[in-house]
């Protein structure tokens, strides 16, 4: 034990682990208020970034600062210098690993917290795939670095792969943290450019500025996260003292294959940058193109994906497109016809149908979708059964067919209230007359049996 404690009086023995007792007290209050203030900030703010963040460092530090007080105390003892050497190296390896996996746990936090909250909130920036290569990178780092510092700390040799990452090694990882931060800014500046830049026609609602600005920042931001990590890349590559001309130029030689090969990727390209350029539709739109019908769910320069009625999901490339039918852009209308009875008054019916559309309009509850009060425009046909009348209006953007459903139903209501009949098919058959009693003049009595008339 004297050998082992070498000069060490009693008073630096005590000093020493009062100080070791002292960094266990530190750390538990350390994780008493590190718990409070995630508290208070998860009940103050919306996010869960803060909480999630403290929650993920206050382990490591907390173990951090015990192993500080205990280096500290190995420090005071005075130990022989061969153990106090061994000790001290070991507690400083300690300290390296949960540096390393305090910095893996913070990156992992922010990857997370930017998919579920960030991506899910404006949809642009960095994708699930991209986060989750983020997620296996981190670990694969945090794992190297640990294991290397294990490896120097036993007294291997590592000096060949330290002196490459003193030398490269921070060079790569500068670059790829560079990236990220890009790709982040990419997400968020991209998104307010165009709410800035985009320019927006006097009748042009707000809805329609938003669908438009969102498509096209979807679009400019992939395209800027693949040039930056094809760049971000190519940098890593040069690093590795790999040469990157031939790869250049075998990628370019590839590049010239496929635009030979694939003319009808580069036909949906070409028509997909039209798409968008033009606005022809957005993200939230319904419309038809290649005879499908649908609400427009996802576009870029290859593909539009439309989910119809009935939830199907139709991916149609853009070199499809003939011609796209836009059932929403801007406004939409109201086009219906109702029929009644031929013995209607029509007037009257179509006193009833306006007075109806103006009720629907000055609802509380749909005049914030109707821009037009639906109104009666003409007798649009003379039916087999009954008289068409044609109503038209104008609504937001892709509420035609609610409006349209609830016009309905106060329609028949309201006819039934006024004992306006709508008609359902029926014919009238005649048994029995010859031709002499069909001649008749007007005012003779016929001979023949009368009509009946079939429902």
């Amino acid at each position: 034990m004297e050998q082992i404690l070498g000069e060490t009086t009693l008073t630096q023995g005590i000093t020493a682990v009062a100080i070791f007792v002292a960094s266990i007290g530190l750390a538990l209050l350390l994780r008493l208020i590190l718990g409070k203030v995630a508290k208070r900030l998860l009940a103050k703010i919306g996010t869960g970034l803060d909480n999630a963040l403290i929650t993920a460092l206050s382990k490591p530090l907390i173990g951090i600062t015990i192993i500080i007080g205990l280096y500290v105390s190995v420090l005071l003892l005075r130990l022989e210098p061969a153990i106090s050497f061994q000790l001290l190296r070991r507690l400083a390896a300690l300290i390296g690993l949960l540096g390393i996996f305090a910095g893996a746990s913070l990156v992992y936090v922010l990857a997370n917290w930017y998919e579920k909250e960030v991506i899910a909130e404006r949809e642009t920036g960095l994708t699930s795939r991209l986060t989750d290569l983020l997620r296996i990178l981190i670990v694969l780092l945090a794992t190297f670095l640990g294991v290397l510092l294990i490896l120097s700390n036993l007294g291997a040799e590592t000096t060949a792969v330290t002196g490459w990452i003193g030398e490269h090694g921070w060079r790569v990882i500068l670059i790829i943290i560079i990236a990220l931060v890009a790709i982040l800014a990419m997400g968020g500046v991209i998104p307010k450019l165009m709410v800035a830049t985009v320019s927006r026609r006097p009748e042009e609602l707000e809805e329609e500025v938003n669908k438009r600005t969102q498509t096209l920042s979807r679009v400019l931001v992939n395209a800027a996260q693949v040039a930056i990590i094809v760049s971000a890349f190519f940098m890593v590559l040069s690093e590795l003292n790999i040469n990157i001309a031939p790869v250049l130029a075998g990628v370019g030689v590839a590049g010239i294959a496929i635009g030979f090969g694939a003319q009808s990727l580069v036909k949906d390209l070409v028509a997909g940058l039209f798409i968008i350029m033009e606005s022809q539709y957005r993200v939230g739109d319904v419309v038809r193109i290649a005879d499908i019908a649908g609400l427009v769910e996802d576009i870029n320069l290859r593909r539009t994906v439309l989910r119809d009625l009935d939830g199907i999901v139709h991916i149609v490339p853009n070199g499809e497109i003939r011609v796209a039918s836009n059932f929403t852009k801007e406004w939409s209308r109201v086009n219906m016809n109702v029929s009644v009875a031929y013995g209607e008054d029509l007037d009257r019916v179509m006193a009833v149908i306006n007075r109806v559309g103006k009720e629907l309009a000055e609802d509380p509850t749909w005049a914030p979708l109707i821009m037009t009060p639906p109104r009666a425009l003409r007798v649009d046909k003379l039916g087999d059964s009954g008289i068409e009348i044609k109503i038209l209006g104008e609504t937001k953007p892709i509420r035609q067919w609610d409006v349209m459903g609830e016009l309905r139903l106060r329609l028949k209501k309201a006819f039934d209230k006024e004992g306006i009949e709508i008609p359902w098919p029926h014919t009238k058959v005649y048994f029995g007359n010859s031709p002499s009693e069909t001649s008749q003049e007007p005012g003779e009595k016929a001979s023949g049996q009368t009509p009946h008339h079939s429902h």
